[in-house]
């Protein structure tokens, strides 16, 4: 099957790619490289450097053709939404349409559509199910959720099927520990070389994580299954950030004790999604427990210093 992966350089893009390739799809890869990185590249794939919101992206991929597009490219710090609410809107209510226009062109059969139950639900008391009210309280979390609007509307007018993924807190390998998105890459960059910590929320925020991996195979499923479906791809454990930190430090033999901040803006006090719908319909289930994912993930920010 011919596949495109917008942001295949990036972290989940990336681990998309390997998945696909691994079974010998042709897959070619869309990614500007402004976050993404050259070493995620996989040489089996096709690799175009170009935005999402360029132009010209049709026509940089017509020879592509692709039957099947995953559409993770995004801006997807939270924080930089709130601080510049164009950039989050141009990058990723834009970028999306463009990608979607580009679609009609190629004849394109589906779109999978990278989304963010970690911040659509708003702050929640017990894990959101696909039917649980959206409070979108960020810029990027309304960007998402404008996205996914526009993915729906495309299939009622142009017959694109799609799946929507609302994605919970992903972490694994390759997530970069250098930006604000990944608290799992930050601690675990900041205690391998001895540095300080920061715990925002005083440590209490409550989150789902759930391993890239398996945030992977509900890709992969997508293919065949969940046409005109949106899922939460969660473990709907939950887990406040100190937690994180203490089975983080307790894996790294890490003594430091964190300073304490308050939440930043946009940031969730709560969230967790349940993934009883994704289950039925795809057949998937969260496999990685947070602890072995935790070792998996510092092994190699380990094996990289």
């Amino acid at each position: 099957m011919r596949i495109l992966v917008t942001g295949g350089a990036g972290f989940i893009g990336s681990h998309i790619v390997d998945a696909l390739t691994d079974r010998r799809h042709s897959v070619w890869v869309a990614d500007d490289l402004s976050t993404g990185k050259e070493e995620n590249l996989n040489d089996r794939a096709e690799f175009v450097r170009i935005d999402i919101t360029d132009k010209g992206l049709e026509e940089a991929l017509f020879s592509a053709r692709p039957e099947v597009v995953f559409h993770c490219a995004a801006q997807i710090d939270v924080r930089k939404s709130v601080t510049d609410p164009l950039f989050d809107a141009r990058s990723n209510i834009m970028g999306t349409i463009n990608l979607l226009e580009s679609c009609r062109a190629w004849g394109s059969r589906k779109v999978i559509f990278s989304s963010s139950g970690g911040t659509i639900y708003g702050n929640v008391d017990k894990p959101a199910t696909e039917d649980s009210p959206v409070r979108p309280l960020s810029p990027y979390a309304i960007s998402k959720l404008s996205c996914e609007y526009y993915i729906r509307c495309y299939s009622e007018w142009h017959g694109l099927y799609h799946t929507i993924l609302r994605y919970a807190n992903v972490f694994g390998p390759r997530q970069d520990p250098l930006g604000e998105a990944g608290v799992v890459a930050i601690f675990a960059n900041a205690m391998l070389k001895g540095q300080k910590t920061v715990l925002y929320g005083h440590g209490q925020m409550i989150r789902d994580y759930v391993y890239v991996g398996d945030a992977v195979e509900a890709n992969i499923l997508a293919i065949e299954k969940g046409d005109g479906e949106t899922l939460n791809v969660g473990t709907a454990r939950p887990t406040t950030v100190r937690e994180l930190f203490e089975s983080m430090a307790d894996i790294l033999s890490y003594s430091a004790e964190p300073g304490l901040e308050p939440a930043r803006k946009g940031e969730l006090a709560s969230n967790l999604l349940s993934h009883a719908r994704t289950s039925e319909v795809l057949g998937w289930q969260p496999k990685m427990s947070l602890e072995d994912g935790l070792k998996t993930t510092i092994e190699w920010f380990k094996e990289r210093l």
